[in-house]
């Protein structure tokens, strides 16, 4: 397997332990990082297999996984007046566009601050290196992004994550124990 073959590999491996994407999507989505050098009729073939694993993986996860908790404090956070997104684009710059069209889509004033990690931070989870969680206040204001912070981190703890973060604005909140083993919802 060459080097670009390689990389789509970990691409495919990626979607598929992220939990977000059908196989379906994975086949549209391997259009974006193929290239002539790679023999796509191969890559394609590992797709379906590597769900499988996963399945196979999931019969010997814990009834609550660490995603599940992240999930259920992303629930509290939006009952609080915090858009909590999950998997918000690929990048920093993404993730703050999805969150301004969450916020744009939802009724006035619902939403005074937001937190987000995107699809890089999906990619080091995968891998074993924690998550890392941006937030902000929709004024802007270092005040109201700190007070918004500093919810997130307590319901974080409360759901019994180790959260680092050295309290400034511009530090993302860490989660460097989360073990990344978010369920396929349908495949």
């Amino acid at each position: 397997m060459n080097e670009n073959e390689q990389y789509v590999l970990q691409c495919i491996k990626n979607w598929v332990w992220s939990g977000f994407y059908t196989s379906e999507l994975v086949h549209e989505m391997l259009e974006d990082v193929l290239d002539d050098e790679c023999d796509e009729e191969l890559l394609r073939d590992l797709i379906d297999p590597e769900f499988e694993k996963k399945a196979e993986a999931e019969a010997t996860w814990p009834a609550t996984t660490d995603y599940d908790r992240l999930n259920q404090v992303f629930d509290v956070l939006h009952e609080k007046g915090i858009c909590a997104l999950h998997n918000a684009g690929y990048t920093m710059s993404d993730g703050f566009s999805d969150v301004s069209e969450a916020i744009a889509a939802a009724p006035p004033g619902e939403y005074q601050a937001f937190c987000f990690y995107h699809g890089q931070d999906v990619e080091r989870a995968i891998a074993g290196h924690g998550l890392m969680l941006a937030f902000g206040s929709l004024d802007t204001t270092e005040a109201n992004s700190l007070a918004a912070a500093r919810v997130i981190v307590d319901d974080l703890r409360e759901a019994g994550f180790k959260v680092v973060w050295d309290g400034t604005v511009n530090t993302r909140i860490s989660l460097p124990e989360l073990d990344w083993k978010k369920r396929q919802e349908s495949r």
